[in-house]
């Protein structure tokens, strides 16, 4: 199947029957969910980082609480990194909760507690990639968008190359801005991110066919693990706790696990990474919550 920038899928059903189906299947299958529907910028940016590379089901239950705790942008800019890494805890990528605080700081005193409308000021903001960007404007502000993530990409991947394998998003992009509703983004983007949710259940995972498609490596016994182990470990001690201890009871869990201890120099180097990235500070051989 050819397409080009400016041509619709060659053999593939006319872009009015795919959106047509798409609308359809968006209505069957619509999951009501607490962050649709609404018009707070904030809130759906707190959803879009949160739905990144986390099930929706585990999302649905962390929104409303984090909202609950930090329901502005200045709330979050003003909270302490332990107060909204721990809530965060259970979501995973940690780091995501460090970027989506520095961006509501960003926000804070940039912004007056806003997020900002163009996509460019989105995009400039940490943490805030061409999906997270897209999703507020579409969903928030009602603005067409270049939506493209793997419920979409599912989407166009079954309907307009249902033969092809490794197909590059440089394809489908110029597909997903043309189909893009101009009258109802956000209800356009709904159908497609619940028709490529049933279309995931239900098939054999059709992103797999994506050029970018990548299995997501075993977490446990990875350096991300650990990564999570010692956050948690740190954030329960809110006066601090000695680096030694920490690795004497990281060894501790990992041996019990059935895995062999840390060595010094990895406990360090991923102490070292923490540290530079935000999660806690280090001095004197201690380590604080921040």
């Amino acid at each position: 199947m050819k397409t080009t920038k400016s041509s619709w899928p060659q053999g593939a059903p006319s872009q009015e029957e795919f959106c047509a189906r798409v609308w359809q299947q968006g209505k069957t299958r619509y999951r009501s969910l607490p962050w649709r529907g609404i018009d707070d910028p904030y809130g759906v940016m707190v959803s879009e980082v949160m739905l990144q590379q986390t099930q929706v089901p585990r999302v649905e239950q962390y929104w409303p609480r984090f909202l609950k705790q930090f329901p502005t942008v200045d709330a979050l800019a003003a909270a302490s990194t332990s107060d909204v890494l721990e809530l965060w805890q259970g979501l995973g990528y940690n780091r995501r909760a460090l970027l989506l605080k520095q961006a509501a700081e960003t926000c804070a005193s940039t912004y007056s507690g806003n997020l900002p409308f163009e996509l460019d000021e989105l995009l400039a903001l940490p943490g805030v990639g061409p999906a997270t960007a897209a999703g507020v404007r579409a969903f928030a502000y009602q603005q067409p968008a270049m939506y493209l993530e793997t419920n979409v990409r599912s989407v166009f991947l079954h309907e307009l190359f249902p033969l092809e394998d490794s197909v590059p998003d440089r394809v489908l992009i110029p597909l997903v801005e043309r189909s893009c509703s101009q009258e109802d983004p956000r209800g356009w983007y709904y159908a497609l991110l619940d028709y490529g949710a049933y279309l995931k259940k239900t098939l054999p995972n059709p992103s797999r066919r994506s050029a970018h498609h990548s299995k997501q490596s075993t977490f446990e016994g990875s350096r991300r693990q650990k990564r999570a182990w010692i956050v948690r470990r740190v954030l329960a001690e809110p006066e601090g706790i000695a680096s030694s201890v920490v690795l004497k009871d990281l060894c501790a869990a990992e041996q019990a696990q059935g895995r062999p201890e840390v060595d010094e120099a990895t406990f360090a180097s991923i102490v070292d990474d923490l540290v530079g990235e935000g999660f806690f500070r280090q001095a004197d051989g201690i380590l604080y919550p921040v």
